[in-house]
């Protein structure tokens, strides 16, 4: 529940904050009319997204199909990750730019535009916490995994209210940091899963399959090495936020001295 948790919220803030940004950017340029275009393709993109994470749901339990399924998921965690770190202090003026280039059209081709750019991007972030959920179903069996979701959901929206009413007291830039911590960590579980997934299949070329199978076992999340990982994921991304806000402490009685 608690990685669920975490991945939706992560993911959330992200949705929620393009759509900040296009409503803002909307209103800047005298645009606000076309706002509808934007809820609705948010609307879409959470349609397309609850169905492709039914679809996934759907699929025959097999190793080859979990390790796969868990291999796409890190490889997109980690993208993500890697995507934010290099856009996340341009992120306001490049949304900007791709919604007036969007909405500079005429009539109706001005409210397509910006339907689909929001589409597009919300449906990214969708998918990828479609398929990293439908990974962490079938990794734990975890009946709660709904609620954790629905959990981080929620968090972000809260946390994107705050953003829009406190923009400057809301370090996103922190928080994409300490968050990109605990994605990592998971990418690294991911990977390991699906590993051990590919040995239980027997597609691993070269290596004792059986072996490596059975070896990798206790790095599961229900396994006493995946346990303590799952711990990690936490404890260390708040350990360098501490560490993070000393040094900021330290910083400014130094500068204050």
């Amino acid at each position: 529940m608690l990685a669920t948790a975490l991945v939706s919220f992560r993911e959330g803030v992200e949705a929620f904050l393009i759509v900040a940004l296009t409503l803002a950017a909307l209103r800047r340029t005298g645009r606000a009319s076309l706002a509808g275009a934007a809820y609705a393709g948010t609307a879409t993109a959470l349609v397309v997204s609850f169905v492709a994470g039914w679809l996934f749901s759907q699929a025959d339990n097999k190793p080859l199909w979990e390790g796969l399924l868990a291999a796409v998921a890190a490889a997109m965690v980690v993208s993500m990750v890697v995507y934010m770190r290099r856009h996340a202090r341009t992120l306001r003026t490049e949304i900007a730019a791709k919604v007036d280039g969007a909405a500079a059209q005429a009539g109706p081709a001005a409210w397509a535009g910006v339907f689909a750019f929001v589409l597009l991007m919300i449906v990214r972030e969708g998918m990828e916490t479609a398929l990293v959920i439908t990974t962490l179903a079938r990794e734990t069996g975890n009946a709660d995994l709904l609620a954790g979701a629905l959990a981080g959901v929620a968090l972000a929206a809260a946390l994107a209210v705050a953003w829009a009413r406190h923009g400057q007291r809301v370090n996103l830039r922190r928080f994409f940091e300490v968050t990109s911590i605990f994605l990592v960590l998971f990418s690294i579980q991911l990977v390991v899963y699906a590993f051990h997934e590919f040995t239980e299949a027997g597609v691993v070329p070269f290596v004792d399959n059986e072996a490596l199978h059975v070896a990798t076992e206790p790095w599961g999340p229900e396994g006493e090495w995946g346990q303590w990982l799952t711990w990690a994921m936490v404890a260390l991304p708040m350990a360098w936020l501490a560490w993070a806000r000393l040094s900021e402490r330290r910083r400014g009685v130094a500068a204050a001295a």
